[in-house]
């Protein structure tokens, strides 16, 4: 067997298999002889059937089987013992008037070639990391929400706005009838003000049309299907059982304690600190993603190389369970030839900086998220073996392996990144963050 290839450019070559009659001989000779030992042919004993007879039927299926699998194997160790960083997989070239009757056989794949490139770190201005933090109007959402969630409802005979009314919403022929809670601050407008003076057993009548901002909140409180409660409009009644006050739970130690443990909040200032505390650890995977969004992009943007891009369409094609159409190929590759870009940019990085994610580094990152979850269900002290048993559980399950791999290297690049890529810091409130990156 001989192996040789052609550079056609430095993007793309092609490589020519040529397979002599001893390369392959002896394989195929051995499985026709194992096929004569047990071919069960009728006028003839097992074992005995003639080997004209075993190759004339099997010899050809035989003799393409095992050369396409000495082709498969020899080409794949070529691009191994070559160190060939190929792109996509290698595609064989069309052979007009090939026979398989001859002795002889030169097969021909076209390959596309990785680009040589350095990746360029420096961005063209400094990439914005953002530290995201609660705004005053956000703890204080915060504190009102907690001190709604500990306060108590007090029960009254007429309602006011900000009142909770307990009661039926019905309407026989929409099938509506369902009993809930409803907090008058979540009805709209003018519906609002129908329940203001209300007294227990008193029915008002409303309409589902913009009756909550939302209407996906027609689903909540009148249990409708999710495609009937879209544009709903129709008439309901709302029987009053119950009217409640909520009155709002005291800003004192005894709340603090509740919420933080004994003394570990002593104040309002110490409250709101501790909320912005809190959120700010929740803003982070934000803050994180969003930097790892715009470092690819500036990476991208500042590492120009070409592709072997006729190649890719070519191979986008094939790759498919349906065979593409040229112009469906193309518009495939434009759709993926930035991604590709940054997977060749990322996966440099990756080697040339020893961030590649390895067992033990896996092992380690499962057993802190494993210690986590535990802490968050009062598990504050599980034993090694019981985290090292759970890992191992975890570890044998490859769906797993591959989104906590993901996650590890996500980490890797982003703690690379930081120390490797000029950045600004930037404070801003959550809902100036928005604001910038939805602008």
């Amino acid at each position: 067997m001989n192996i040789t290839r052609e550079n056609i450019d430095d993007l793309n070559a092609v490589v020519k298999v040529a397979i002599a009659k001893e390369d392959y001989s002896g394989k195929v000779e051995k499985i026709l002889k194992d096929y004569r030992k047990n071919a069960n042919i009728p006028g003839f004993r097992k074992g005995h059937v003639p080997m004209g007879m075993v190759k004339k039927q099997y010899g050809k299926a035989v003799l393409v089987d095992e050369v396409n699998k000495m082709l498969q194997d020899a080409l794949n160790k070529y691009l191994t013992e070559e160190k060939l960083d190929v792109l996509g997989n290698p595609l064989p070239k069309e052979q007009e008037n090939f026979d398989w009757d001859q002795e002889e056989y030169t097969f021909e794949f076209e390959l596309g070639l990785s680009p040589q490139f350095e990746v360029n770190l420096e961005p063209k201005e400094p990439i914005t990391h953002y530290n995201i933090v609660a705004g005053e109007e956000m703890i204080n959402n915060q504190i009102e929400h907690i001190r709604k969630q500990y306060g108590k409802l007090v029960s009254k005979e007429v309602a006011e706005e900000g009142d909770v009314v307990a009661g039926t919403f019905s309407n026989e022929a929409e099938g509506i009838d369902n009993k809930t809670s409803l907090p008058l601050e979540k009805i709209k407008g003018e519906n609002k003000q129908k329940f203001v003076g209300a007294k227990v057993g008193d029915t008002i009548k409303l309409n589902t049309k913009d009756l909550f901002e939302d209407d996906h909140q027609l689903m909540e409180f009148l249990k409708v299907e999710h495609d009937k409660a879209h544009g709903l409009e129709v008439d309901v009644d709302f029987t009053i059982s119950e009217i409640n006050k909520q009155e709002l739970a005291e800003l004192d130690q005894d709340l603090f304690d509740k919420l933080f443990g004994k003394d570990e909040v002593k104040s309002v200032e110490e409250l709101k600190e501790k909320i912005k505390e809190d959120a700010a650890k929740q803003f982070q995977q934000q803050s994180d993603q969003q930097l790892l969004n715009d470092v690819t992009e500036s990476l991208i943007e500042n590492n120009q190389f070409d592709l072997p891009k006729e190649f890719l369409q070519k191979w986008i094609q094939t790759v498919g369970e349906k065979q593409l159409t040229q112009e469906e190929a193309k518009e495939e590759y434009e759709k993926s030839e930035k991604g590709l870009r940054f997977q060749l940019i990322e996966g440099k990085l990756v080697r040339e900086n020893n961030l590649d994610v390895k067992f033990e580094d896996l092992k380690a990152f499962a057993t802190a998220r494993i210690r986590e979850q535990m802490a968050q269900f009062g598990q504050t002290d599980p034993s090694e073996k019981e985290l090292d048993d759970i890992a191992a559980r975890v570890l044998s399950n490859q769906e797993e392996v591959k989104r906590l791999s993901e996650q590890l290297m996500n980490e890797k690049l982003l703690d690379f990144y930081k120390n490797n890529i000029k950045m600004e810091e930037k404070e801003v409130t959550y809902d100036d963050f928005v604001k910038e990156i939805y602008k």
